[in-house]
């Protein structure tokens, strides 16, 4: 397939700080470099996309409201040019609940792959879980274990063995898997 390459993101963890069901405005903070690592990336052709998983919704802990907030001030942030971040898609089911889209389901990816004509051999899913990494195998494209979250040692020596590259943070993969200099 000749058509453009795509970044689908992981939100908490890989694109902002972690703070374990992120629900208020003020608790979104990017992770650095993270605005200069995705603009270098729109430069390059790259579709942008986030897929997270946000079962604090459905465990009642916040609202969609809130959730919505939180991505408003994540893209205020990050402040991007056009066409910036294409789609955001949550998946608010608990792992416990039936759910199409909660990672590690492939089908949001495959969906927007199908909708843009995109490249899955150029394309990546990054994130800080398991979930995120298997969602892009799941889909049949590469995945980047990030460190910058959630990771767990055993979760890394896992990705690790499954042949997933791993960084630092996303600016580093950036880096050091896209070739990208910002």
């Amino acid at each position: 397939m000749s058509g453009p390459p795509a970044l689908f993101l992981d939100r908490d963890g890989n694109l902002i700080r972690d703070h374990h069901h992120t629900c208020r405005e003020d608790q979104i903070e990017l992770i650095p470099g993270v605005k200069e690592a995705l603009r270098a990336c729109l430069r390059e052709g790259y579709l942008l996309f986030i897929l997270t998983n946000q079962s604090g919704i459905n465990r009642g802990i916040f609202t969609w409201e809130q959730y919505e907030a939180c991505n408003r001030r994540m893209l205020e942030l990050l402040d991007l040019p056009s066409p910036g971040i294409l789609e955001i898609k949550a998946a608010p089911e608990r792992p416990d609940e039936p759910s199409l889209y909660r990672k590690p389901s492939p089908r949001f990816i495959l969906e927007k792959i199908a909708q843009y004509g995109i490249d899955p051999a150029r394309s990546w899913m990054t994130g800080d879980r398991i979930s995120d990494w298997e969602a892009g195998f799941n889909a049949g494209i590469r995945s980047g274990a990030m460190r910058s979250g959630a990771a767990r040692p055993e979760d890394l020596l896992q990705a690790a063995q499954q042949g997933f590259a791993i960084h630092a943070d996303f600016p580093e993969f950036v880096r050091a898997e896209l070739g990208l200099k910002f």
